[in-house]
């Protein structure tokens, strides 16, 4: 066999989010998704265990996630190709925040960050073969001081539902953000610089 023929020309994204979707096509990365099946529970991988530092937290849960995608390839006897996961985590100090409950919890949640700096964490995670590699991009996020008021007219949007740390940077939540460090698309949900770096690692070619 050529090697030629042994170059990736597409890569699994193991991912709902349709953000981590459109980063990767404006990259030009070929990508096919590799959704949890009915009878998966993916979100008991969220689960945060007692004491658990961000940093910890998100890499584990991005190698849950990664490990359940395997599976789910080789069950489902998929053509090879490179499987990507990512998770992405909000932590103020050692206090993590995923997705809100519901909007209760949202609430909590932007109050919390209401005219503080945290940071949000992504992990990516790519295994082709038995060979796989994980980075954490970190990023920093400074809120203004946001009222009661305008967290709720936020909230009646629905925008913070399924959002690490109950906000989306590239939505209206951009309103109350005065400041930012690190990378813009990482805390999207896919940092772009480091991704393509780690995919063209594995042989894609974009």
């Amino acid at each position: 066999m050529s090697r030629a023929k042994l170059v990736p020309e597409f890569v699994y994204l193991a991912s709902q989010s349709p953000r981590r979707s459109q980063l990767l096509s404006q990259l030009g990365v070929r990508h096919e998704l590799l959704l949890a099946d009915a009878q998966e529970d993916a979100e008991a991988l969220e689960a945060v265990l007692p004491g658990e530092a961000p940093l910890t937290y998100v890499r584990r849960v991005t190698a849950l996630k990664l490990d359940a995608a395997v599976l789910r390839l080789r069950r489902r006897a998929l053509p090879q190709a490179p499987v990507l996961c990512a998770d992405t985590t909000v932590a103020l100090g050692r206090c993590i925040y995923g997705k809100p409950a519901d909007a209760r919890d949202a609430r909590r949640m932007l109050r919390a960050l209401s005219g503080h700096e945290h940071r949000v964490l992504t992990a990516v995670a790519v295994q082709h073969g038995r060979r796989r590699a994980v980075l954490v991009n970190e990023s920093r996020v400074r809120f203004a001081p946001v009222s009661a008021r305008a967290i709720e007219a936020y909230i009646d949007t629905g925008e913070p539902l399924g959002k690490a740390g109950a906000y989306a940077v590239q939505g209206r939540a951009a309103a109350y953000i005065s400041h930012i460090s690190g990378s813009y698309s990482g805390i999207m949900g896919l940092p772009m610089f480091e991704t393509a770096q780690m995919l063209r690692s594995f042989g894609l070619k974009f």
